[in-house]
């Protein structure tokens, strides 16, 4: 694959609806959406970096900056065997894996189209639908949040993750939970906590929870394992596994017994898989973590989801969850069965929606 060109927007896409975490809340979405030209074929990918640092340090500013500046000069003219050969072309560029994963998700899309295989195939994905839940932000009050539930479990999804922070926890997980005994239900706190909050944590494990995701600073691995410690229920690790480094550590700590895997977070689909590889083997459980991705994106997700050792749902959810208008002409529904299928194309198995492409973009560039 010799790259001879990339373009390269900056998109900004309306949600259906406001997103609030721990961290913030959310009414539109940026990503930078990517086009790379190799050997008459091009290939897409999306940075899953939004417009502030509050789920990572990464932006979709900063990535525009690094991918402009460092990255895209390292590959033009680059002729790669395989889409994991491009970590090494830009190792000497530290950390940026959001910006980074874009670019190889982009080589994977291009290998799949010259050898005509789904990506799904290229990983050895051995599943056709993946089963998916929903990601259910901070609302107003814990009946709103009931109702809010009740809304997406009659759309058909039957596991549910609330997001969570001090004050708006034990209470928002009581009522989902009363409400509805017998769903899979799971907690996300996006680092909003610390040790000293771990008393008012323990209530959860009267709650039946599948897990609970990343409650303290992402750079706690021990002070996860003293936790976990305290806790019947898992502890599930999103912000602070970067890499398969982080995740042996986070297991040897025994700082979790769960991983989410974002080939976003962790620099590109081959360190997803490579994290799914060590899991498996581990017997550890993983599962898809969502950030909001357009098409491009959920067509990526659900080929790394459809891997054997993706055993819990993913934070995937069918394309009407977050947008009336994608920058994919494939939207993504959910099926009957809590499930999504997996693309079958070649490569990342969409087209695009240029129109749409047009319309949400706010800056383009290209390198050549």
């Amino acid at each position: 694959m010799k790259i001879e060109q990339i373009e390269i927007h900056h998109l900004r896409m309306p949600l259906k609806s406001a997103f609030e975490t721990s961290f913030g809340r959310s009414v539109t979405r940026d990503c930078l959406f990517l086009r790379v030209y190799a050997d008459g074929i091009e290939g897409f990918g999306e940075c899953a970096a939004d417009y502030d640092p509050g789920y990572s340090s990464e932006t979709a500013g900063t990535s525009w900056y690094i991918l402009q500046e460092f990255i895209f000069p390292k590959v033009i003219g680059m002729d790669f065997s395989h889409p994991a050969d491009f970590q090494e072309c830009v190792a000497n560029v530290r950390g940026h894996r959001m910006a980074k994963a874009a670019l190889e998700m982009a080589l994977w899309d291009i290998y799949g189209k010259q050898n005509n295989q789904s990506l799904k195939n290229l990983l050895n994905g051995t599943k056709e639908r993946v089963e998916v839940g929903v990601s259910v932000g901070i609302q107003k009050d814990p009946t709103t949040l009931v109702k809010t539930v009740e809304k997406y479990l009659e759309d058909g999804y039957q596991r549910i993750k609330i997001k969570i922070k001090p004050g708006r926890d034990i209470e928002d997980a009581k009522a989902v939970r009363s409400a509805f005994p017998l769903i899979r239900l799971q907690v996300d706190a996006n680092s909003a906590y610390t040790l000293k909050d771990a008393q008012r944590l323990i209530p959860l494990d009267e709650l039946n929870l599948l897990l609970i995701e990343q409650p303290l600073d992402e750079e706690d691995l021990w002070d996860h394992h003293k936790l976990q410690k305290m806790l019947r229920t898992p502890i599930c690790l999103d912000e602070s596994i970067l890499s398969l480094q982080h995740a042996r550590q986070a297991l040897e700590m025994q700082s979790c017994r769960v991983i989410n895997i974002k080939a976003g977070r962790v620099g590109g689909l081959s360190e997803g898989k490579k994290i799914h590889d060590y899991c498996y083997q581990q017997s550890v459980p993983v599962w898809c973590g969502g950030m909001l991705e357009t098409g491009v994106g959920r067509a990526s997700n659900l080929a790394l989801a459809s891997l054997p050792g993706f055993t819990l749902p993913g934070d995937i959810s069918a394309t009407d969850r977050y947008y009336d208008e994608d920058i994919t002409n494939e939207r993504f529904i959910l099926n009957a069965d809590s499930t999504i299928d997996v693309p079958s194309g070649v490569g990342l198995g969409i087209t695009i929606n240029e129109k749409a492409i047009s319309k949400y973009s706010i800056r383009k560039y290209y390198a050549k």
